[in-house]
Order: C-alpha cells, then structure tokens, then sequence
C-alpha cells in the first residue's frame, strides 16, 4: 500500500469503502453473520489504513482529514478526477 501510486490508492480506497458499506447494510439484516462481520472488519481495517496512507502521502480525502495550523489547504490540491493516472 506504501508503495502504490496516488491513483491506485485512491481507487483502492474507493472500492473497499464500496465494500465496507454494503457489508454494514448486510450486517443490519443479517446481525448474527460471523463471517460478513469478520469480512467486515477485515475491509474496514484496510480502508483505515489506505486513508492513513493517502493523507499522509498526498493530500486530505475528506474535510475531516486537514490539519491546518497556519492557513487553510482544503482544496488546494487537484481533486482525484482533475488530473489524469501518473502512475
């Protein structure tokens, strides 16, 4: 995950959190599924951490991410779908 390029990152991010929000919609009918909620936990845990991995690298994903002291960056940088793939 360290290694992957912004896009790649990004479209992982994307697609686990798919996941990660339909296993929940899953989970609220089907509470007593161990393994959709171990499944679960698993993608979540991933996610976690490819967004650890992208704001710390590039830039915040969500406004909840910016940790400005000095000036406000929030939007500063090119969103996702503004540039083409450098990887």
């Amino acid at each position: 995950m360290e290694n992957m390029c912004k896009e790649e990152l990004f479209k992982l991010i994307q697609e686990t959190n798919f996941a990660v929000i339909e296993l929940a919609l899953y989970l609220d009918t089907h509470p007593e599924c161990s393994c959709a909620l171990e499944t679960y936990h698993e993608y979540h845990h991933t996610l976690l951490k490819a967004i650890d991995v992208y704001q710390r690298r590039f830039n915040p994903i969500t406004i909840y991410g910016v940790h400005s002291d000095e000036c406000w960056t929030w939007g500063k940088e090119p969103w996702p779908w503004q540039k083409g793939c450098d990887c």
